[in-house]
């Protein structure tokens, strides 16, 4: 471990043992415990915000989190003598949920059921998700119309672009089927109360972020939690997991059952997810990637992962009708 990185310890009440580098980090063994010291990716006003959720969940008796540790002058980013901001936080001897295990995937989202019903609870400085669903498929639709615009005026185009322009039509057509699907349903009053009531999101639920303990169950990384729609983080682990899984409907049930199961889905919430599942993100994901890029040379791995999406909205089709009665 650096010098410096050591120096920032001295900073914390911590009997340190030992430490070493992980990704992006530094574990601390101390005598109080396992510790992960990692760059601070935030204000100090969202590490309050932070904070304060851990410090709710803990008391409603939710303990496996990495909840914050104060420095020894009370406050939650630790700035080095080079300018470098850090955050320590409580860590697990542990490992991440592992996709391929069904019986994993099923201790995820009953994890994930338990987080919603506690973060129904309103936290102090927590933000708002500032878009809705429409505004959302509004915004991506015009980009993908944008890119289609640039592509088409390119003189010379590569594998990529002909094959964006060959398949384009057919991807489009779900954004809209899905906005259609979407102002058919009640997402937007979803929306509103979930904003009214200020129930919260953890952000970035996946596999990654949970890790399987010898006695539980922990969650990682709330960084990216607010106030929103409590279905966008079941439809965010639910969809990473069909990807790897081929859009298996019989898995997508199990794991619905599940976190039903402690945390009932209701109608409308079906609904919101029956729109996510509709819209082509992938798709749309490669197309941003690629307006973004440098388009005088496109990758292999562009062209691979485009044609991934496309097989994938065909997979997701069938999943769509056998879990939605959804038809095209």
């Amino acid at each position: 471990m650096q010098e410096y990185e050591l120096k920032i310890l001295d900073r914390y009440a911590l009997n340190v043992k030992s430490t070493r580098r992980v990704r992006g980090a530094f574990f601390c063994e101390a005598e109080e415990g396992l510790f992960l010291l990692k760059e601070a990716g935030i204000s100090e006003k969202r590490a309050d915000a932070l904070y304060k959720l851990g410090e709710m969940l803990i008391a409603a008796g939710y303990r496996g989190i990495d909840q914050l540790k104060p420095n020894v002058e009370g406050g939650l980013v630790t700035v080095s003598e080079e300018g470098g901001r850090y955050l320590l936080k409580r860590w697990f001897s542990a490992r991440e949920c592992d996709a391929r295990r069904t019986r994993e995937l099923m201790m995820g989202a009953k994890n994930l059921a338990r987080l919603h019903l506690l973060m129904r609870e309103p936290t102090d400085g927590v933000t708002m998700q500032d878009e809705s669903l429409k505004q959302i498929y509004e915004r991506h639709n015009r980009e993908l119309r944008k890119v289609r615009s640039f592509v088409r005026s390119r003189r010379t185009k590569d594998e990529f672009e002909l094959r964006f322009l060959q398949e384009y039509e057919g991807l489009y057509q779900w954004a809209e089927i899905a906005m259609e699907v979407l102002l058919e349903s009640r997402c937007e009053e979803l929306y509103q109360d979930s904003l009214r009531e200020r129930v919260m999101v953890h952000g970035e639920y996946n596999y990654h972020n949970i890790l399987i303990c010898t006695d539980g169950i922990a969650t990682t990384n709330f960084e990216k939690f607010r106030i929103h729609v409590q279905m966008e983080d079941f439809y965010y682990f639910l969809r990473k997991t069909m990807e790897k899984h081929e859009w298996d409907a019989r898995l997508f049930d199990h794991m619905m059952n599940a976190y039903s199961a402690i945390c009932p889905v209701t109608d409308r919430e079906m609904e919101y997810l029956k729109a996510r599942f509709i819209y082509p993100e992938k798709f749309w994901k490669i197309a941003g990637s690629y307006y973004k890029s440098n388009k005088a040379w496109t990758s292999v791995k562009n062209v691979e992962k485009f044609q991934m999406s496309v097989s994938q909205m065909k997979e997701k089709e069938k999943l769509l009708e056998e879990i939605f009665g959804f038809h095209r």
